[in-house]
């Protein structure tokens, strides 16, 4: 699912760039249906960032986001991020191959909270 690749330093901080604007946008927007896919986007483009600083690209295939996911649950070493993102995983699924789903205002500003302290924890990474 992962091979190895050298990514320079610009290819890794645009990444990190576009993870951490999709988190914006997450947060910028009122509707809670807009607000969790930007913050579902934001957190795979994260862990795409950290396989990218860790030197892995991950290969489309099926089941890429699942390892993406648990890719960064290992990286950050945090069990918890793989049950809440494949969570939300299975809600994104299903709000496009099952007809859609409703999305609470509570539950996608929980999930927009949640993921920002993951991306707390991921700044460390991109800092050293």
């Amino acid at each position: 699912m992962f091979e190895k690749f050298d990514f320079s330093q610009k290819q890794i901080e645009r990444y990190h760039k576009s993870a951490k604007k999709d988190l914006k946008i997450a947060g910028s927007y009122s509707d809670p249906e807009v607000s969790f896919r930007f913050c579902y986007d934001a957190l795979l483009k994260l862990a795409i960032a950290i396989c990218a600083k860790k030197g892995l690209r991950a290969k489309a295939k099926r089941g890429h986001h699942r390892e993406l996911i648990q890719k960064l649950s290992s990286f950050l070493k945090d069990s918890e991020i793989n049950v809440v993102a494949n969570e939300m995983r299975g809600k994104r699924n299903r709000e496009l191959y099952d007809g859609g789903i409703l999305i609470s205002e509570k539950e996608s500003g929980s999930y927009l909270k949640w993921v920002r302290e993951i991306f707390k924890k991921a700044e460390k990474m991109f800092n050293n």
